[in-house]
C-alpha cells in the first residue's frame, strides 16, 4: 500500500514537472520562429533576453517543486519531515547542467543552423534542425534544474537515505536498464538529453520494508513491449540478444559523465555562474571573507576611490553533483551546499 502511494506521489511530481517543461518549450518555439533568416545572429541576439527568461523562469519553477515534493514523500512514508535547509530555487536558474552559462548553450542551435547550411541544407531544413536543438536544450535544462534541486533537498533531510529511479514510458534503452534501481542520497542522477526520469526519494524504513516499491523492473518492462518496440528501443541485434537471455545491462551501453573544469589541482564539475561581481555566489564569498579576515571590500566606485580593496574571487562554484562526489559525510555535503548557495 505504501509503495502504491509513493508511486502516486512520484507520478504527480512528474506531471507537474512536465507541465513546466511543455510551457517552456512552447515559449521557446514561438520565439525561435521569430528569428530573421536574413540576420540569424543579430536577430537571435535581440531575442536572447526573452529566450533566456523563458528557460530560466522555468528552471526556477522546476526547482521550486523540490521541497514540496520531499514533504509529500516523507508524509507518504510517515517519516520525520525535519529539514536542515530549504532549496534556493533561483540558484538553479540561468545555468546549464554542465556548468556553463545558460545563454551560451542557447546560442549553440544558431551555430548548428549555420553549420547545416554550410553542409548544403536548405534554409528551412537548417532552421528546423536548429529549432529541434533549441527545444531539446530547453526541455533538458528545465528537467535538470528540477532533478538538481531534488538532489539538494534530499541532502538536507536525514530520513532520506537514497532514491529510486522512476522511469516513464516510453523510455530509451539507457533508462530502462536503470528502472527501479536504488541509489544513495548523494549519488548523481544519470540522464541524457530530453530524459524525463525522476527521483523518488526513499527513507531507510521504506527501503527495508518495501524493497523495490513495485516500480518497473527492466526485464518486466522489456517483456511488456511488442517485438517491434523491443527492436526499436534496443536495436535489432540488442533486442534479439536480450530475448535470447543476454544481460540487458551488458547489451545497453549506458553512458555517464559530464563536462568538467580544472580547479583545486584536479578536474571538477564547476560553473562560473554567479561568480561575477554582481553574482550571488561572489557576494556570499565576499561577505564570508570579510567576516573571516575583518577586511572591508569595495562595493562601489566610491569605495574604490576611498582606497578599499576589491575582492578577488578565487574559488570556483562547485555544482551539486561535484559536491556530492567530494563530500565525505552528509555534514560536509550540507556545509558545501550552503557555501555554494544551493541551500539556505
Amino acid at each position: 500500500m505504501v509503495g502504491t502511494l509513493q508511486r502516486e506521489v512520484a507520478l504527480a511530481q512528474y506531471r507537474r514537472q512536465q507541465l513546466i517543461v511543455r510551457r517552456a518549450v512552447t515559449r521557446v518555439q514561438a520565439l525561435w520562429r521569430r528569428i530573421d533568416r536574413a540576420d540569424i545572429s543579430g536577430s537571435w541576439e535581440q531575442l536572447s533576453p526573452l529566450l533566456m527568461s523563458a528557460v530560466a523562469e522555468a528552471q526556477t519553477q522546476s526547482a521550486r517543486l523540490a521541497d514540496p515534493y520531499l514533504d509529500d514523500v516523507q508524509s507518504a512514508e510517515d517519516a520525520d519531515p525535519a529539514a536542515a535547509g530549504r532549496v534556493v530555487p533561483s540558484a538553479f536558474a540561468g545555468i546549464a547542467s554542465d556548468g556553463r552559462p545558460l545563454l551560451s548553450l542557447l546560442y549553440q542551435p544558431v551555430i548548428d543552423w549555420k553549420v547545416r547550411m554550410l553542409a548544403g541544407q536548405s534554409m528551412e531544413d537548417a532552421f528546423r534542425g536548429s529549432l529541434a536543438s533549441a527545444l531539446r536544450i530547453t526541455s533538458t535544462q528545465v528537467a535538470d534544474a528540477g532533478r538538481g534541486a531534488t538532489g539538494v533537498a534530499m541532502a538536507g533531510r536525514r530520513t532520506i537515505q537514497g532514491y529510486v529511479r522512476v522511469v516513464q514510458p516510453p523510455a530509451c534503452a539507457r533508462c530502462v536498464i536503470l528502472a527501479g534501481r536504488e541509489y544513495g542520497w548523494n549519488k548523481g542522477f544519470q540522464r541524457h538529453p530530453r530524459c524525463d526520469c525522476i527521483h523518488l526519494p526513499t527513507t531507510l524504513i521504506a527501503r527495508n520494508q518495501h524493497g523495490r516499491h513495485g516500480f518497473i523492473d527492466p526485464d518486466d518492462y522489456f517483456r511488456g513491449l511488442s517485438r517491434a518496440e523491443q527492436d526499436r528501443v534496443f536495436g535489432l541485434a540488442g533486442a534479439r540478444a536480450i530475448r535470447e537471455g543476454a544481460d540487458m545491462a551488458q547489451v545497453v551501453n549506458a553512458r555517464r559523465g559530464m563536462a568538467t573544469m580544472t580547479a583545486y589541482g584536479r578536474d571538477v564539475l564547476a560553473t562560473t555562474e554567479g561568480a561575477t561581481r554582481r553574482g550571488a555566489f561572489y557576494r556570499l564569498e565576499r561577505a564570508r571573507t570579510e567576516e573571516r579576515t575583518g577586511t572591508r571590500f569595495a562595493r562601489s566606485r566610491d569605495d574604490v576611490r576611498r582606497g578599499l580593496p576589491q575582492f578577488q574571487l578565487r574559488t570556483p562554484r562547485l555544482m551539486p553533483e561535484e559536491i556530492f562526489r567530494l563530500a565525505e559525510s552528509r555534514e560536509e555535503a550540507l556545509a558545501m551546499l550552503r557555501r555554494f548557495g544551493y541551500l539556505t
